[in-house]
Order: structure tokens, then C-alpha cells, then sequence
């Protein structure tokens, strides 16, 4: 594989489905990031290790690997030859909320015959004209994940602190909100805020804020809006700032989202 990132994103034409990613990596490490999305995640090549719920995962071979909406993650290649993923981003209706829990236990699916459809989407969604049959797969396998999941479905998440601020955050996404606002509003120290929330997601709220604005820019660039309002728009104050926790987060730049590619991988 080489060394530095190749990646192709698009938005295909199919209900509920955000974004496609094929991309290879080689050294890039992802910080702590949430997406808005639920994450179907295929490792074609190499392994992925990664921490969710503050436990050590992984994700490779056969494995079906989903990660929920709004529960930050890493992720970083398990040895120095990198890794292939293919990913489709749901929106966060596409799968019952109830079923966050039962992902965040268990993210990672061993079912061959679910891995052999969701690789047969990302096979239609590359060859134009395909897209229905695409979204007929897509809409037989998501019933799989569900009828997997609700198998092993947990309660509910942890209504305190932690959970409070990141609903609060999610609601002020892009024009912010302070710690003294959030902390006034509901009703806990901004020091208990922080210490809460590191301890239940792994970072601090504002590394929380930034990873959700750069994923809400890269749906816009996919969308095809231009990098300087996509950068405002999703709560960046220009183009640079944008580019530069872009970079951080994904070790690419913004600029690789424009185009759709759809090459040989």
C-alpha cells in the first residue's frame, strides 16, 4: 500500500445514505472525532485498532464493523503497511436510536453473508446506472444489522452530565456555546462538565465540538459547496482554520473531498 492517504468520497444518489468512502491509509492516526452518522465499516486490507466506549477494539478481515452516531472513536492501522476501509454513512434515522448501545457493545458483526452484501453495495454504488440495485441490497442489509443488533440490544445510555453537554453541544454546533453557558443551563461546575465528559467520551468537549464541525464540513464539500462557506457554515471562522483541524482529524485536506473519484482501487 502506499505510504500517504488515497481516498475517494462521493454522495450517491440513495435515501439515508450521507457519504461513501473508499479510502487506503498509511500512517495517519484519527484523533478522538464523533460523526452524525452511523459508520458500516469494511476493512478490505490490513487491520484497524481503535478505542470506543473506553475499550480497545479492532476491525478487520471478514468483520462487519458499525459504529454509532454521536459516540466519539480513533482509529489508527494495527501495524506499519496501513489499511483499506470501505465505508457507508447512514443517517442517524436508517438504524432505531435504541440500537446505540447494542453497537457500542459489540461494533464489530462476524456474519460472512452480510459482509458479502454490504461489499456488493459499494460495488454498485461505483458503476453508474446501478444505484437501485444498490439501494435494494443496502435496504435488505440494514434489515440484517437490525434484527443483529436488537438481538443484543443494551438499555439506554447514561442520562447525566456527559450525556446532557454533548446534546446541549449537539444543538449549538455551529454557533457554539461557552462552558459557563452550557454549565449555568444545566445546572453543574464547568469543571465537573469537563472532568464528566473526558471521562465518558475521551476528550474534552471542545475537541468534541471541533471533530463534529469538520465532519458536518465534509458532508457539505461532498455536497459540492465551496471550501470558504463550507467552512462557515459549519461553524469554522475561514477557510484555514477549517483546513487545519481538517488535516488533523482525516490527514487529508479538504480539497480530496471535491471531486468524486471513481478509479480502480
Amino acid at each position: 500500500m502506499p505510504p500517504g492517504p488515497s481516498i475517494h468520497a462521493w454522495r450517491p444518489p440513495l435515501d439515508g445514505v450521507v457519504e461513501v468512502l473508499h479510502a487506503r491509509f498509511g500512517s495517519h492516526a484519527y484523533p478522538m472525532h464523533a460523526h452524525d452518522a452511523w459508520t458500516l465499516l469494511l476493512v478490505d486490507a490490513g487491520a484497524v485498532r481503535y478505542d470506543l466506549d473506553r475499550h480497545e477494539r479492532g476491525a478487520f478481515g471478514e468483520l462487519v464493523t458499525l459504529l454509532p452516531p454521536k459516540v466519539p472513536h480513533n482509529g489508527t492501522a494495527a501495524d506499519r503497511h496501513g489499511f483499506h476501509k470501505r465505508v457507508i454513512y447512514l443517517s442517524p434515522e436508517q438504524l432505531p436510536e435504541r440500537l446505540i448501545g447494542a453497537s457500542v457493545d459489540a461494533p464489530a458483526l462476524i456474519d460472512p453473508g452480510l459482509h458479502r452484501m454490504i461489499s456488493t453495495v459499494h460495488r454498485l454504488l461505483r458503476s453508474p446506472g446501478d444505484e437501485p440495485a444498490a439501494d435494494d441490497l443496502l435496504a435488505v442489509s440494514l434489515e440484517r444489522l437490525r434484527t443483529r443488533l436488537a438481538s443484543q440490544a443494551a438499555p439506554p445510555p447514561d442520562t447525566g452530565a456527559a450525556r446532557s453537554l454533548r446534546d446541549l453541544l449537539e444543538s449549538h454546533l455551529v454557533p457554539g456555546i461557552s462552558l459557563r453557558t452550557a454549565a449555568d443551563q444545566l445546572h453543574f461546575a464547568p469543571a465537573h462538565l469537563v472532568r464528566s465528559f473526558r471521562r465518558e467520551y475521551g476528550m474534552t468537549p471542545h475537541q468534541y465540538v471541533i471533530s463534529r464541525r469538520v465532519d458536518l464540513a465534509r458532508r457539505l464539500i461532498v455536497s459540492g459547496q465551496p471550501l470558504p462557506s463550507a467552512a462557515i457554515q459549519s461553524g469554522f471562522y475561514d477557510q484555514p482554520h477549517l483546513i487545519r483541524h481538517f488535516k488533523r482529524i482525516l490527514g487529508t485536506t479538504p480539497k480530496t473531498f471535491q471531486n468524486p473519484r471513481f478509479g480502480t482501487e
